[in-house]
């Protein structure tokens, strides 16, 4: 294949706009990163572009980067199947998360959301907060999520989500303040503002961190996504 791909990132799509400023934050660094790749802008609802919008602006070949965290239906059948039907030949990477980089993202954000910059406490207990899947394999990546940013505080590290069936964040952080927590911290297992993130800020957690959104660790996942999902092009342009 002598083109070099376009990356095409594609996220859920809010109806808020610091949903998308975010998103456009985060593929700057992903640009400032490799200056020399083509990324595109993709919604798979509500904003725009959408994947269709976008898809019908690029020529040559693509490799889709869904911005999602976890499995489910938009990461394995919605955004692969609509895009595959417009450009024939474009393979989607798998969604970002969950992945060490991700925690690292999310400790950041917490340690910026507390008093004076500093790292949770000992004595303060986390909940990760997540909108939540009725796929099993998106509960899965969850629970994997907590687990690796569990590792990384060195603490149990419970989830919660606020749109799915499951554990609901709110009954966990109140859990976790009968059990004698000094404060609860959710961190938001989000990538950007929106419906989902203020209910994760009204659980009742002492403190809830901004979403993962635009951060130098995440963008470069970004580019490790597209760079698996490219080999399957078998594209042989060595990677930068």
């Amino acid at each position: 294949m002598d083109e070099y791909p376009t990356l095409l990132a594609v996220a859920h799509g809010t109806r808020d706009p610091a949903g998308a400023a975010t998103v456009r934050a985060l593929l700057d660094r992903v640009r400032a990163l490799r200056p020399w790749l083509r990324v595109a802008e993709a919604y798979a609802e509500i904003a725009a572009p959408s994947l269709e919008d976008a898809l019908r602006g690029i020529d040559g070949p693509v490799v889709a980067v869904p911005l999602l965290l976890a499995r489910g239906y938009h990461a394995l059948i919605d955004i692969p199947g609509r895009a595959e039907r417009l450009h024939p030949g474009l393979v989607t990477s798998r969604p970002l998360g969950p992945d060490g980089m991700l925690a690292d993202a999310m400790i950041d954000r917490m340690t910026a959301a507390l008093a004076g910059g500093e790292p949770p406490r000992r004595t303060d207990a986390v909940v990760l907060g997540a909108a939540g899947s009725s796929d099993p394999a998106g509960v899965a990546d969850v629970r994997a999520a907590a687990r690796i940013l569990a590792r990384r505080l060195r603490r149990p590290v419970p989830y919660g989500f606020v749109a799915a069936d499951g554990p609901v964040l709110a009954e966990m952080v109140e859990e976790r303040r009968r059990e004698g927590a000094d404060r609860v911290l959710a961190a938001s297992y989000l990538l950007a503002p929106g419906l989902f993130h203020h209910r994760i800020e009204a659980a009742g957690a002492d403190v809830a961190s901004l979403p993962i959104g635009a951060h130098d660790a995440v963008a470069q996942l970004v580019l490790d996504r597209f760079d698996e999902a490219r080999l399957r092009l078998g594209d042989a342009v060595p990677v930068a």
